[in-house]
């Protein structure tokens, strides 16, 4: 690995232009610089715009097909260097290296998948009123799209975005975060090795703050995708509005699993705390809240409570860790505050509510699983959130009042609910208002050819993903056809 690493800019791995850098620290031992990367300037953001618009017009004109087949290539790529790019995402971002190839594999699935795509009818026959008119639609490129992705996901996220939009002819600037920039980097270097013609993928490191606003209202950009936290995606619809483009975005979530006295309790206990505490709750759609019936609360708790003091924190690399580190010391002291503000609000702390104070573990930004009990639904604890391992356990009188709480928050991302009972499960997937709805699941994850995005103050209300992904990259083209004369 090297101590120092460049933007891809057209083709060329290039320095930032006022030389400035910053360092990429492993949460897991703040002690370990993994490497140097740019802190790129408005300099070098024009430039990646300029290097995106200059290459779009040739890859747009290029066959579906050969867009594919570099999408193809570049997944074989990732394919070979998987172990590698796993234990890299797990250094610099903190999840478990099992989780970090999980998500490789996913970037893997999502190239392939999107490359098939390439095949697929880019249009529709429309019947005329003229018997001698052809009428007809195509979808073509939206054009240059900026890309921002948050750092919790530094595989699935950017490809997911990526993918679609190289496969329906843009070019794209990625813009990750600079918590963890190694992995783009990697991204980019797959898309080298498959040998994408020059400025069609562009990476761009570096704090957002210093290159947004070139990357959103520059004159070339035409699309914008963000994932990322509700008061920027706010900022970025403002100045997408303002400047004619067209823009999707992913935010929050405080996402809520209902658990009904049918449930299997084993099962529930096992994928409650998988939702909450994998990746160390850094998702954005781990599970936040668990609301349960009154008649299997105690039962529940108690279980849960059990479950939770078993499980082992440490890093990613060791064997029997379940849970790694948050991503940085303010992402750490965040959770802490939420913890206090908790307690103060009068919630019962039931397991962990602090750092771990002995050993290698005081090195990295971890916080212990944390269960809070006898909360309720207007504790901010309840409604803000945390984005850490912090699960807030709340009770409800029967199904109709879960399912009140459940939706009685600003965002609606994703939930789950625990029943053996087709009445309830149907009734909660109508009721439940969240993009994303499992029954007997975590409310983390999606499969990677289903949509993704949420409502309310989730979403922009478009979709990730799947089939529909082609809507937000494409526009539509009518077109006729008469004969002369």
């Amino acid at each position: 690995m090297r101590d120092c690493y460049e933007n891809f800019i057209d083709g060329n791995w290039v320095a930032p232009a006022k030389g400035e850098r910053l360092p990429n620290i492993n949460p897991a031992n703040r002690h370990d610089t993994i490497a140097q990367f740019p802190n790129s300037s408005a300099e070098d953001a024009q430039a990646a715009v300029n290097a995106a618009s200059k290459a779009l017009p040739a890859w747009a004109a290029l066959s579906s097909h050969v867009r594919g087949e570099y999408l193809r290539k570049a997944a074989d790529a990732l394919e070979a260097r998987l172990g590698e790019i796993a234990a890299d995402l797990m250094r610099e971002e903190g999840k478990s290296l099992p989780e970090a190839k999980g998500e490789t594999m996913r970037g893997i699935t999502l190239l392939r998948y999107f490359a098939g795509q390439c095949m697929l009818p880019d249009g529709e026959t429309i019947p005329s009123a003229n018997a001698s008119t052809l009428l007809y639609t195509r979808r073509v490129p939206l054009g240059v799209c900026t890309l921002i992705t948050p750092w919790n996901f530094p595989v699935a996220i950017p490809i997911w975005k990526a993918a679609p939009a190289l496969a329906f002819g843009n070019t794209v600037i990625l813009k990750p975060s600079e918590l963890s920039p190694l992995t783009a980097i990697h991204i980019a270097e797959c898309f080298e090795a498959a040998g994408l013609p020059a400025g069609v993928f562009n990476v761009l490191c570096g704090e957002g703050a210093r290159v947004g606003e070139t990357l959103i209202t520059a004159p070339e950009v035409t699309g914008i995708s963000f994932t990322g936290s509700v008061r920027t995606g706010k900022h970025i619809a403002g100045q997408a509005v303002a400047h004619g483009k067209k823009y999707q975005l992913e935010m929050g979530g405080k996402n809520a699993a209902i658990v009904l006295p049918d449930c299997n309790l084993e099962q529930t206990v096992a994928l409650t705390l998988q939702g909450a505490f994998k990746s160390a709750g850094e998702k954005c759609t781990a599970t936040s809240r668990v609301i349960v019936h009154k008649d299997i609360y105690d039962t529940f708790v108690t279980a849960l409570v059990q479950k939770t003091l078993t499980l082992k924190v440490g890093a990613g690399d060791v064997a029997d860790a379940y849970m790694g580190p948050v991503i940085s010391a303010q992402a750490r002291d965040r959770v802490l505050r939420y913890i206090e503000l908790a307690q103060n609000e009068g919630a019962t702390l039931l397991c962990g509510g602090d750092a771990p104070t002995e050993g290698d573990l005081v090195n990295g930004f971890y916080v212990n699983p944390t269960l809070f009990g006898n909360v309720l639904p207007e504790m901010r604890i309840a409604q803000e959130e945390v984005f850490g391992p912090v699960l807030a356990i709340l009770r409800a009188a029967d199904l109709n009042d879960a399912l009140d709480i459940l939706n009685g928050v600003e965002f609606g991302l994703s939930a789950s609910i625990f029943t053996r009972s087709l009445d309830s499960a149907l009734a909660f997937a109508d009721r439940a208002n969240a993009g994303l709805v499992r029954v007997n699941g975590e409310t983390a994850g999606v499969e990677p050819q289903a949509p993704f995005g949420g409502m309310k103050g989730s979403s922009s209300y478009s979709r990730e993903q799947g089939l529909i992904a082609k809507d937000f990259f494409t526009q539509v083209k009518t077109i006729s056809i008469d004969r002369a004369g």
